[in-house]
């Protein structure tokens, strides 16, 4: 089979083990789907030569491919590819039905003629430019699951040719399938590195081909919980503390133009996602990202000085603060000493004829937590489009080549 259909058959085998998580849960991993789909690559790994394979109690797989280099060869690096087991839960289905439109020809895609779904050129129209490709789609009715489906066949298929083919020389290669990466890089943060002993690694884990991403944001999170003062409207005065008034104080204090939809590129943001309140209590819940470290800090700190001035507006009124860092930058991680990984892509990419998009992403990759851990850990392209969307696509030519990535860094790393 060519390096297409072998891309194709695997990723239409794993997509179609259910495995979105669930972030209402407090097991890792969340869903049963993903520990699943951990035993079917199990199995398919240790047909391939991977040694230690390791399902761990958090379903984290773990494996290793021994080097294959002479005995006098010179020293290789150590690398890992690290590619996360869930889907994301988007309100859609969590059942995936992938289908392939052959030589596409331009226009609107009709996912789903039952339920008069459509992908149009309209709000898409970056699919005009793979006239002439093969492209996967869902039916509509669910997210594709390139993201993370399309990694994990893509790190396969490299491990199966290698397999195949002896004559190539590579160093050791690890792998680690993790889940909840879509609920807060759960898994990734189970991982145990001492099964996981590399000198760096990568994740395959962004879009459009030629996707180079080492940049991320700082991200954590924060909850105020504010407990006030219950009375009768008729004996309410100069006792009654309204915890929704107190809560709405405290999301007046930020700037309206510090959030999400009012920022873009490496501009950073202080987000009201969550607000839960009664006659009782309340509780506001927030998330701070911002690519520079320091102004990440900053927002933290804005955060505390404004929950203190409540304090002083609102005496009477219990208020408490939690906070947590969620996951740090990539580029925090980033050393002379360690950038020869980062180094690669570009080398493998200009091998490759590929023309390198370098994104500052607005959001983190199980790489974001990896890095902090010792292990720099940059990420390429799956080739898919519309991540978190019933109109995600993946044209197969840009599937090929992230695949043909995966070999290439192989090769330049054990040169």
């Amino acid at each position: 089979m060519s390096l297409a259909q072998k891309l194709q058959e695997k990723f239409f085998r794993y997509v179609a083990i259910t495995s979105q998580s669930d972030a209402s849960q407090d097991t890792v991993p969340s869903t049963t789907g993903q520990l699943e789909l951990a035993k079917v690559l199990q199995k398919d790994l240790t047909k391939l030569g991977l040694i230690d394979l390791e399902i761990s109690e958090y379903g984290v797989l773990t494996g290793k491919l021994p080097a294959n280099l002479p005995s006098d060869y010179h020293k290789v690096p150590t690398v890992g590819w690290v590619a996360h087991l869930d889907t994301v839960d988007v309100c859609l289905s969590p059942n995936i039905k992938p289908q392939i439109i052959k030589n596409y020809q331009g226009g609107d895609i009709c996912l789903n003629a039952e339920k008069n779904i459509y992908l149009t050129t309209a709000q898409h129209p970056e699919i005009e430019k793979y006239i002439g490709d093969d492209i996967l789609v869902s039916d509509g009715t669910s997210v594709l699951g390139a993201d993370n489906k399309a990694a994990i066949s893509n790190v396969v298929v490299a491990l199966e040719t290698l397999w195949e083919n002896p004559q190539i020389l590579h160093g050791d290669i690890y792998v680690a399938f993790v889940p909840d990466e879509e609920i807060g890089l759960k898994g990734s943060k189970k991982l145990d590195f001492s099964k996981f002993p590399v000198d760096f690694a990568y994740t395959i884990d962004s879009c459009e081909l030629g996707e180079v991403i080492y940049q991320t944001f700082n991200a954590g999170s924060a909850k105020v919980h504010i407990k006030g003062v219950t009375a009768h409207p008729m004996s309410a005065k100069g006792v009654l503390v309204n915890p929704v008034l107190v809560a709405t104080d405290l999301i007046n204090s930020f700037d309206r133009m510090q959030t999400p939809e009012h920022t873009e590129k490496t501009e950073g943001y202080i987000w009201i996602n969550g607000i839960d309140a009664n006659v009782l209590e309340a509780t506001v819940s927030m998330n701070i990202r911002d690519h520079n470290k320091t102004l990440y800090e900053a927002r933290k700190q804005q955060i505390r000085d404004a929950v203190e001035f409540l304090k002083l507006r609102h005496p009477k009124a219990e208020i408490t603060l939690t906070m947590s860092d969620t996951y740090a930058n990539i580029e925090n991680a980033v050393t002379d000493d360690n950038k020869q990984c980062i180094d690669y892509i570009y080398q493998a990419m200009a091998d490759l004829d590929i023309k390198p998009q370098t994104i500052a992403m607005r959001g983190g990759t199980d790489g974001s937590f990896i890095s902090s851990q010792g292990i720099l850990t940059p990420n390429y392209f799956t080739g898919a489009h519309n991540f978190h969307s019933n109109c995600e696509f993946l044209p197969m030519k840009s599937f090929v080549k992230s695949c043909e990535m995966t070999l290439k860094l192989i090769e330049l790393i054990t040169k």
